[in-house]
């Protein structure tokens, strides 16, 4: 079974970079700011083409055609927790992954953020978003999605953003939740907790 490619913004310690490896994806490169993180993906995987430095000084061009840019672009511009400054926010990265989306012309763009990009008061920021992505040819939509409905044990609301070549976007559909909720932290943790004789390690897992 052939694999598909991808290039990685804001990569951080491999979060992402190791789901989409699981899930088929070559990394062509991976793009992150923090030269610890980048450390780690060095450590972790050192196949892998680590490039260290700013995104808005990397260059999509050499990488025309792989399959997917993906990346998690910062989220202090749209959190709750911020001033939600969006575009007036200098870490907004949305129109460095435009550029690339641009540069590169892959078959698909996914970026994740916090919930708080659905906001009302960032209407008009995502309808952009979407302009610019239909204008290059892209069929894009957004989704709320809890990690904990696909079977991670924490709650962990994040908004998904994929945005597929029109001639390929009747092919593409979002993920259902699975049925069963996962077990808590508690229950996973709870055979190590009483092997160190913890006596609040069955009252911890409830």
């Amino acid at each position: 079974m052939s694999r598909f490619t991808s290039v990685e913004m804001c990569a951080g310690a491999g979060g992402q970079g190791l789901g989409l490896e699981m899930a088929g994806f070559d990394h062509a490169a991976l793009v992150e700011i923090e030269p610890p993180a980048c450390s780690t993906l060095r450590l972790n995987r050192p196949a892998w083409n680590v490039i260290e430095g700013d995104l808005r000084a990397f260059s999509g061009t050499p990488y025309k055609g792989v399959d997917l840019l993906a990346g998690g672009v910062p989220c202090p511009p749209f959190s709750k927790a911020g001033k939600q400054l969006g575009a007036d926010d200098e870490r907004d990265l949305f129109p460095e992954a435009i550029r690339l989306a641009d540069e590169i012309r892959p078959q698909a763009v996914m970026l994740e953020n916090v919930r708080g990009l659905l906001d009302a008061v960032f209407d008009d920021y995502r309808n952009k978003v979407q302009k610019q992505l239909i204008k290059l040819g892209y069929s894009p939509g957004w989704r709320l999605l809890n990690a904990s409905d696909f079977g991670v044990s924490q709650l962990r609301p994040r908004v998904v953003f994929v945005s597929i070549r029109k001639d390929l976007a009747a092919g593409f559909s979002w993920p259902e939740a699975l049925p069963n909720q996962p077990p808590s932290v508690g229950e996973l943790l709870h055979d190590l907790m009483q092997s160190n004789r913890w006596r609040g390690a069955d009252r911890w897992r409830e």
